[in-house]
């Protein structure tokens, strides 16, 4: 099992750049496929971005591409959500996720195929 914990959410004026991190517990957190989500006030939870566990293998999400990125460093057992020119549309709350398998690339934008999922954490974007 894998303990997700996201941190580095705030209150950023558009065009301003965060950085989110959502530290995992647990020697295996290597093996897991990385993901992050966002939820707005009054809308479903949707996908945001998924990494590999070499971290070769990334997916975003039309309405992220070419401004945000996600990494990770599995010797800290962390992975990293570098977001730039942010947009009040981006504002949601922001959700780490874990599956222990490496889903089809069908179904990597799928809530389903996580397992674990952190407490998540708010990004506030003003116009």
């Amino acid at each position: 099992q894998v303990q997700l914990v996201e941190s580095g959410g705030g209150l950023v004026q558009a065009g301003d750049s965060l950085r989110l991190s959502c530290a995992g517990s647990g020697r295996t957190f290597s093996v897991y496929t990385m993901a992050w989500f966002r939820q707005a006030p009054g809308k479903e939870r949707e996908f945001v971005t998924v990494i590999g566990w070499t971290g070769g293998s990334t997916k975003y999400a039309d309405s992220v591409k070419g401004r945000f990125t996600i990494s990770r460093d599995n010797a800290k057992n962390t992975v990293y959500l570098q977001m730039n020119s942010l947009k009040p549309e981006d504002t949601a709350v922001y959700y780490c996720a874990a599956s222990s398998t490496w889903p089809p690339l069908s179904r990597r934008t799928f809530i389903q195929e996580y397992d674990y999922w952190g407490q998540g954490t708010q990004v506030t974007v003003s116009s």
